[in-house]
């Protein structure tokens, strides 16, 4: 592909909803439905294809949109479940404008992170961890660090409940320099070490997106951030039972990402545990109130014996 017209990084790349989009070398022929996304690297849309609804990236410049084909295909080359997107097809689109380079990869249609662990609980987003853990450990072995780890880049599919994840513009080879990043996901923005392409970078990310999930917004850094973090988490009620595994996590103590997992497991059983004996214990009540305490109880047993079975099935 040869890029004949450079597009600016400083504007985002637009089209409108009908827009048909033709490619030169295969001929392959897309209709933009919507954009999905703007990034530092390029836009996202969705669109209609021959294989049904696909996801099309415009890069601002081709070396961008090779890279991120080149990502997309040492990923298909890594066993067991896909990691990213499946990539489809790549491209130029010829304007009156200039050349567009593209690809097309598969749309994974799911609900955004943030919004499964709200409707659901907080409890998923240890189990969402654990997934994205897994799947981390494979990506490191393979290699590669994600880099721009953040929940934008992430959504849930199902059922079965599984993670996935969405941009892959800011996956760096290990040793690099992170080439794409959000700050308060940036262990270098908090002070807590390099940007160099590493297994504990993405174990910081991961720890952010956690930390996001717990409060519902994203926490301002103070004037000393590292303390301000751990203190955070030790005093947040959602986190302190994981706080152990978190605050090793910020400061880099994990050396793969299956480390990080099979610390966090236990943690999250202690948990289910101590909050299974709660609801067991039988409240003060009064003799008329016997028929207002039987549904909850039964609902609440019914939840937990369904999040014990997923644990164990899915994710040990």
């Amino acid at each position: 592909m040869k890029m004949t017209t450079p597009l600016s990084k400083n504007r985002s790349i637009h089209f409108s909803p009908g827009s048909i989009i033709m490619g030169k070398w295969h001929q392959k022929q897309y209709q933009i439905i919507k954009p999905l996304g703007y990034g530092a690297r390029g836009t996202v849309f969705l669109a209609n294809s021959e294989k049904g609804r696909v996801a099309l990236k415009f890069g601002f410049d081709n070396s961008g949109v090779t890279s991120e084909v080149n990502v997309l295909n040492k990923f298909s080359k890594v066993q067991g479940e896909p990691l990213g997107p499946s990539l489809y097809d790549v491209d130029d689109w010829v304007t009156k404008k200039g050349t567009y380079s593209f690809y097309a990869m598969e749309y994974i249609n799911g609900i955004p992170l943030m919004d499964c662990i709200k409707v659901r609980g907080f409890e998923w987003a240890i189990v969402f961890l654990l997934q994205l853990l897994k799947d981390l450990g494979r990506l490191h072995e393979a290699g590669w660090v994600f880099g721009d780890l953040k929940p934008d880049n992430l959504v849930v599919t199902g059922p079965p409940l599984k993670i996935r994840w969405l941009d892959v513009g800011g996956t760096t080879m290990l040793g690099r320099s992170i080439k794409e990043y959000t700050e308060f996901f940036d262990r270098g923005y908090w002070g807590f070490g390099t940007r160099k392409a590493e297994p504990s970078y993405d174990l910081f990310s991961a720890t952010m997106i956690i930390v996001n999930a717990a409060d519902g917004y994203q926490l301002k850094k103070g004037q000393h951030p590292e303390k301000q973090l751990t203190q955070h988490i030790l005093q947040h009620k959602k986190l302190a039972p994981y706080s152990e595994v978190l605050i090793k996590a910020l400061y880099g103590k994990y050396a793969t990402a299956e480390d990080m997992r099979k610390a966090l497991l236990p943690k999250l059983n202690e948990t289910h545990t101590k909050e299974r004996r709660n609801t067991n214990v039988k409240p003060i009540r009064r003799k008329n109130k016997k028929k207002e305490w039987k549904g909850p109880m039964i609902l609440a047993s019914v939840i937990l014996l369904a999040y014990v079975l997923y644990v164990t099935l899915f994710i040990m």
